[in-house]
């Protein structure tokens, strides 16, 4: 299970307690379905395009907007599997996974392009950056495949679907 720590620090688009449960619902599912043994604490911000411009230019070097940035605080071996000793507990004996990032102007935005809801786009990101944190990448096809295919089972097993 996750605990998530969730901060807004944009005023451009309502953030309500649905995205709230919604988010919540997709880390949950994303341990769930990564079989992850451990209870994770997880924070997460929600910024706008300005705010997200600033970190991937500080964070990455790339100068413009982006839609999600994940910051994972764990290491993964080969195999997948946590490397021993590399993590930290907070105060309640939870694994800090990491923080992600959310643009949720950029979200709604890309949601009309996409042609389905905001919501739809926000579980989706969020699926997509809880796979970060546990180790996964696009670097390539190969893995690009692999993590999109983790990405819609997640959201299928929650019945979040293209609308």
């Amino acid at each position: 299970m996750a605990e998530l720590i969730i901060e807004n620090e944009q005023n451009k688009i309502e953030f309500t307690d649905d995205m709230r449960e919604l988010m919540q619902k997709v880390c949950d599912e994303a341990l769930k379905y990564e079989e992850c043994d451990f209870d994770a604490q997880i924070s997460i911000t929600i910024t706008d395009n300005e705010g997200i411009h600033e970190m991937n230019n500080m964070y990455r070097g790339i100068d413009r907007p982006t839609d999600v940035l994940s910051f994972p605080m764990l290491e993964f071996d080969s195999a997948g599997d946590i490397i021993e000793n590399e993590f930290e507990y907070d105060e309640n004996g939870k694994i800090m996974l990491g923080d992600i990032v959310i643009s949720l102007e950029k979200a709604v935005t890309q949601a009309k392009e996409y042609g389905h809801s905001a919501e739809r786009e926000l579980a989706f990101l969020c699926a997509h950056s809880m796979l970060h944190l546990l180790g996964y990448d696009h670097e390539n096809d190969s893995d690009e495949d692999e993590m999109f295919t983790r990405q819609e089972a997640i959201l299928n097993n929650l019945g979040i679907t293209r609308k």
